[in-house]
Parts: C-alpha cells; sequence; structure tokens
C-alpha cells in the first residue's frame, strides 16, 4: 500500500501529528513517512503507512478527541518485539491498560499483542483457552510465558 490508496485511516490530532508520525514510522517495521518533514511548522495533514498500511493524522485543533473506541492493533512475532513495541509506545507519558491495550503520549490506543494470543485463545481446547484468557485479564502488558503455562494448566 501507498499514499496512493483511496482508503487510509485518518486520526484527529490536537497538534504534534508530524511528531507521532515520525515516531510511528521509526518503531513499527516496514513504515514509511509520505509528508516532508520542511521544518516550517506543523502541516495540516500529515500522511504516513505503518507497516504498509495508509494512515493519515490531521492536525485539526481541540474539536475532537482520541478514545478507545478506535485503536491501532499490532500483532508482533514474539515477546521481545512485544516488549520493545509496548515499551516504546508507554514510554514518555502513555498508559498502560488491561490486557494488551495503551494509549501513548499523543492519546492514540493500541492494542499491542504476540501472534501467540489468539492461537491460544482460538483454540479448540475451550478449557486452555479459558485458563489462557484468565491469565490475560490479569495483564497489562501481554506476557507470552504465563499465558502459556495457563494454557497448559501449570
Amino acid at each position: 500500500m501507498t499514499e496512493d490508496s483511496s482508503i487510509h485511516t485518518c486520526l484527529w490530532f490536537d497538534g504534534k501529528g508530524l511528531e507521532a508520525a515520525k515516531f510511528y514510522v521509526n518503531l513499527i517495521p516496514g513504515s514509511e513517512l509520505h509528508t516532508s518533514d520542511a521544518g516550517d511548522g506543523e502541516p495540516l495533514l500529515v500522511s504516513f503507512t505503518l507497516g504498509g498500511v495508509p494512515y493519515q493524522i490531521i492536525n485539526g485543533g481541540p474539536h475532537y478527541q482520541l478514545n478507545p473506541a478506535c485503536s491501532i492493533a499490532v500483532t508482533t512475532p514474539d515477546q521481545d518485539e512485544t516488549d520493545r513495541i509496548w515499551d516504546a509506545l508507554v514510554a514518555g507519558g502513555g498508559e498502560a491498560s488491561q490486557c494488551g491495550w495503551l494509549v501513548d503520549r499523543w492519546g492514540v490506543s493500541w492494542q499491542v499483542y504476540p501472534r501467540a494470543l489468539p492461537e491460544m485463545l482460538g483454540s479448540d481446547d475451550r478449557e486452555a483457552a479459558a485458563r489462557a484468557q484468565k491469565a490475560m485479564l490479569g495483564m497489562s502488558k501481554i506476557d507470552i510465558a504465563a499465558m502459556r503455562s495457563a494454557f497448559e494448566g501449570n
């Protein structure tokens, strides 16, 4: 996907959209900033891709606020990548929530979870899945080892 895609998710910011987009594209592999940083003030519209998915930020002012009803979900391959992305998004004023959810310092809600989470929760072994879900409900950042232990009944 490129900035030429006809469909984008657009996030409404009250400023600092370019700063956020730069941070996001440096954090998520396969991402790119499409708006140039001319250094002459905050652009109204910032265009970028995250992992190949197109996004826009409109620096539209204080009229609307971001909320957790809309979030960016990132599936990670392992615990190290989960930790890297989660820790970076929470740093600098972000807030951890429950079950892999967080809000970054710009107010954007994220779900950061390892690929193992939906695999365990979607298991045909419904008792094991229920144990994994119970473990997950007590977590902020997802801990694969703890979920796997619960899933296996340990």
